[in-house]
C-alpha cells in the first residue's frame, strides 16, 4: 500500500511525466489540487475513487489538515493512492507536509516530481530564466505568504540585491504589494518583468513591463500566474513562440467518435488550439463471421475501424489477394499489420477507388464497411460485372451533442455526413446561421449544404493531414 505524491506539471499534458502517467491509470484512489489540468484528471483509471482537495482564495474544498488525514485514510485500505499536485510536489506545494504526516502514521509513499512551473512556464513564454549575459542565476521564491503571519519570511531586502532573474510563483493578488517591497529595498523601478496566466494551456496570455508597472499591467489577468523580475524578461518579445502558433487562441470543434478524435485533436492542440473533443458518434462493433479471405480476389477496406475489426487474426490467407484501401489512416491501419495497400485512390472517395479497380468483370470483392454506408462501390462494381459481398461491421451510432459547447467552438470539424446528422440536429436555427464547418470532403460538404450549412473550407486530400490544413487555411480568413 503506497501513497505516491504526484508532480502533475504546470498544465499542459504532454509535461507530464511517464511515471506520473503510469500511476494515474494503475491508482485504486485519486486525490487532486485545483491546479491539476483536468485533462490529466481524465487520464486516471476511471474505477478510481476520487477527491477533489482544491483550494483558491477563501475558497478550500480541505484544510491541509483533513487533506493530510485523507491521504493517511485511503493510504491504508487502498494498494496505490495517487496525490495529484500541480506543478511539482516539494516546490510550494506542500507536499513536504504530506509526506510528513504519511511518515508519521507509519504509511508508505513515494514522490514522483513534476515539472516545476518555476521554469516551464517562463520557457512557454519564451524567457528563459537563466541566460548568458544576463542572468547567471535563478531565485525562486513564494509571492503569496500565509497572511495570518505575523511577518514576512521572505527577505525582500536581499531578494532586491541578488543578480539574476527572480521568480515570483502564485501572488497574483499581491503582486503589487511585493513589487513595492522589492523597490522600497533598492531594486530599480525600471527593471524589466513579466507575469504569465494559465502558463503552458490553450489560454495562457503574458504581459510585460516594469517593475513599478507591471501589477497594472496584469491587472486582469487570472491565477495561477508566475512573475519574473529581471532582464531576461525582454527575450518574450523574440522568443515568444507558445502563443505565436497558428491556432493559439482558437477553440476547435472535433466531432469524430471518441476512439478516432485522438490523432486529430493531437495535431490540431500541437498547433495552439483549444480543442474541445464533442464526439457526435461512436462506432459499434456488429457481430459478423468472418469469411475466408484466401476465396476474394479484391479485399476492400473502406476505414481503420474495418481494419482493425476484420484483421485481428493471422493475415497470411491475404497471399494473393488484391487489397484497396480508402484514406491515408486505413493505408496505416493497414501497414502496422503488415499489409500494403495495392489500390489506392488519390482521393478517399469510393467514385475515385472504383475507377482504380479497373476491370473487374468476373472478379469476387468483398467490400468490408459499415453498416449504412453508401451504395456507390458495390452498385458501381455491379454494374462492371464484378461478384460483390458486401460485410457490415459496424454502424455509427449518435451521440448527445451540447449545442452550447458547439457554439462557442470557433470552428468545428465534420469527418462524416452522420457527425453532420447529429451535430446540426442538435442545433436551433440561429445557431447553425452562427457555425463556422470544415469539412473532410465533397461527400460531407454536400450533407452539409443540404442541412443550409456552407462549410468555409473543405480538406485537400480528404483525410487528417487535409482537414488539419483546412483548419489553418479557415483560421486565417476568420
Amino acid at each position: 500500500m503506497t501513497v505516491y505524491l504526484v508532480g502533475a506539471g504546470p498544465g499542459d499534458p504532454g509535461l507530464l511525466t511517464l511515471r506520473g502517467r503510469e500511476l494515474l491509470k494503475l491508482c485504486d484512489a485519486l486525490v487532486y489540487d485545483r491546479l491539476a489540468d483536468p485533462r490529466i484528471v481524465a487520464m486516471a483509471n476511471a474505477d478510481c475513487e476520487r477527491h477533489y482537495a482544491g483550494k483558491q482564495a477563501g475558497q478550500h474544498a480541505m484544510s491541509q489538515d483533513q487533506i493530510n488525514a485523507l491521504l493517511v485514510e485511503l493510504g491504508r485500505r487502498h494498494q496505490t493512492v495517487v496525490r495529484l499536485k500541480g506543478g511539482d510536489p516539494f516546490i510550494f506545494g506542500r507536499g513536504g507536509e504530506e509526506a510528513l504526516a504519511l511518515a508519521a502514521a507509519g504509511v508508505g509513499f513515494e514522490v514522483v516530481p513534476g515539472i516545476s512551473s518555476a521554469y516551464a512556464v517562463p520557457a512557454y513564454a519564451g524567457i528563459p530564466v537563466t541566460q548568458r549575459g544576463m542572468a547567471a542565476q535563478v531565485t525562486v521564491v513564494t509571492g503569496h505568504e500565509d497572511p495570518t503571519k505575523p511577518e514576512s519570511d521572505v527577505d525582500w531586502s536581499a531578494l532586491a540585491r541578488t543578480p539574476g532573474t527572480l521568480v515570483l510563483l502564485m501572488g497574483v493578488s499581491s503582486l503589487a504589494r511585493n513589487a513595492e517591497r522589492l523597490i522600497e529595498a533598492g531594486m530599480a523601478p525600471g527593471t524589466p518583468a513579466a507575469v504569465i496566466s494559465n502558463g503552458t494551456r490553450p489560454e495562457q496570455r503574458t504581459v510585460t513591463g516594469t517593475l513599478e508597472g507591471i501589477a497594472a499591467a496584469a491587472a486582469d489577468l487570472p491565477s495561477p500566474a508566475v512573475t519574473l523580475v529581471g532582464e531576461v524578461a525582454t527575450l518574450h518579445d523574440r522568443l515568444a513562440w507558445f502563443e505565436r502558433r497558428p491556432l493559439f487562441g482558437r477553440t476547435i470543434a472535433v466531432t469524430r467518435a471518441r476512439a478516432q478524435a485522438s490523432s486529430l485533436a493531437a495535431r490540431l492542440a500541437g498547433l495552439g488550439a483549444s480543442v474541445l473533443e464533442a464526439p457526435a458518434i461512436r462506432i459499434e462493433p456488429l457481430p459478423f463471421t468472418r469469411p475466408p479471405l484466401g476465396q476474394y480476389d479484391d479485399l476492400v477496406l473502406t476505414s481503420v475501424n474495418g481494419v482493425e475489426l476484420l484483421l485481428e487474426t493471422d493475415v497470411r490467407e491475404l497471399a494473393g489477394v488484391r487489397v484497396a484501401a480508402i484514406g491515408s489512416a486505413t493505408v496505416a491501419a493497414l501497414q502496422r499489420r503488415g499489409i500494403a495497400a495495392d489500390v489506392v485512390p488519390p482521393r478517399a472517395m469510393s467514385e475515385e477507388l472504383l475507377e482504380e479497380l479497373g476491370i473487374v468483370a468476373g472478379r469476387r470483392v468483398l467490400i468490408a464497411t459499415a453498416e449504412g454506408a453508401r451504395d456507390v462501390l458495390p452498385d458501381g462494381l455491379r454494374q462492371r460485372g464484378a461478384i460483390v459481398e458486401v460485410l457490415h461491421l459496424y454502424r455509427t451510432v449518435p451521440e448527445p451533442v451540447d449545442p452550447d459547447a458547439i457554439d462557442a467552438a470557433d470552428l468545428v470539424t465534420f469527418a462524416s455526413s452522420s457527425t453532420v446528422d447529429t451535430v446540426l440536429g442538435a442545433l436551433d436555427a440561429d445557431r447553425r446561421t452562427r457555425l463556422r464547418a470544415v469539412s473532410i470532403g465533397p461527400v460531407t460538404s454536400a450533407s452539409l449544404r443540404a442541412a443550409g450549412v456552407e462549410p468555409v473550407a473543405e480538406a485537400e486530400p480528404h483525410d487528417v493531414d487535409g482537414l488539419v490544413d483546412a483548419v489553418l487555411a479557415a483560421a486565417r480568413i476568420q
